[in-house]
């Protein structure tokens, strides 16, 4: 559970209601970054209401503060839950994609150096 997200509403009164869906739906995405980072992870969630022509426009803006990095996912629509639904998909697919740039898998230097050489190079060595 990501412990620390600022939630700013600009041109908009913040009711109990947004900050609870939104602490719930922010709040669960530190399963998506490794657990080294998950102790420093931090969030700034900005909901603005911009007043046009076809009418009220909801935007939302993330901001995840993790190790080395600043991950930030802004999108807009009508209704004002919706933008923090949308923003809350990308938002996994951007912490998905640091989690595995962090993370080995087994794909390190170690697990090259475990590998039994192959036939060819035996065979090579042995004609040496």
């Amino acid at each position: 559970m990501i412990k620390r997200i600022d939630i700013t509403g600009i041109n908009i009164e913040l009711k109990a209601d947004i900050k609870k869906y939104v602490r719930r739906k922010i709040g669960r995405l530190d399963r998506f970054v490794p657990r080294h980072a998950r102790e420093s992870l931090h969030a700034e969630v900005i909901l603005k209401e911009a007043n046009e022509k076809h009418g009220n426009k909801y935007e939302c803006e993330i901001k995840v503060h993790v190790p080395d990095e600043l991950l930030v996912v802004k999108d807009s629509t009508m209704n004002i839950f919706a933008a923090v639904d949308i923003v809350e998909q990308k938002l996994k697919n951007v912490m998905r994609k640091y989690k595995e740039q962090r993370t080995d898998h087994g794909r390190g230097i170690l697990s090259r150096l475990r590998r039994r050489p192959s036939l060819a190079s035996e065979d090579e060595l042995a004609v040496e």
